[in-house]
């Protein structure tokens, strides 16, 4: 198997951490790129049905278009303070700020920038939860067209 270039999905979460460090590790020994991703999620309300989601692009408020902007500026130092200097010896590295449904945006991400593999971290949902939210990394590894891992916590036996 040849990689030379990864993704890596964050959240900032302990997983996504863990997440990152496997993929950091890989991109060291494989002399890959890296290229991590955070996607900005759509607000989820369970009492919108589809015909009420409010409207997007040229149609939404110039308020609300600053408000993205502002967003995305921040989450963009968010992820140089959190990640570039750790990549920064890396031959080549990717920061990058997605938005939309989590996972079609990974998938999509993974497709158009021919990704040799992708890691992410498991939320570990069970229950209602999984119900709920479903798992992003279950999605992704069931869609994506290059390997998958899924990265977790060592955990005493």
């Amino acid at each position: 198997m040849t990689i030379k270039t990864i993704a890596c999905c964050t959240d900032f979460s302990d997983n996504a951490e863990i997440a990152f460090q496997a993929a950091l590790e890989m991109a060291e020994k494989f002399d890959a790129a890296l290229h991590v991703l955070h996607v900005l999620p759509q607000p989820v309300n369970p009492m919108i049905s589809d015909f009420e989601v409010p409207l997007i692009g040229d149609a939404m408020p110039q308020a609300s278009l600053d408000a993205q902007k502002t967003l995305i500026l921040k989450m963009e130092e968010k992820m140089e303070e959190t990640f570039g200097k750790r990549m920064a010896h890396l031959s080549e590295r990717k920061l990058v700020i997605l938005d939309g449904h989590v996972s079609t945006e990974i998938i999509t991400y993974l497709e158009e920038n021919n990704i040799d593999m992708v890691v992410l971290g498991s939320y570990g949902f069970s229950g209602m939860g999984l119900v709920i939210f479903g798992s992003v990394a279950k999605r992704v590894a069931h869609k994506a067209h290059c390997s998958v891992m899924i990265a977790r916590e060592k955990k005493e036996a």
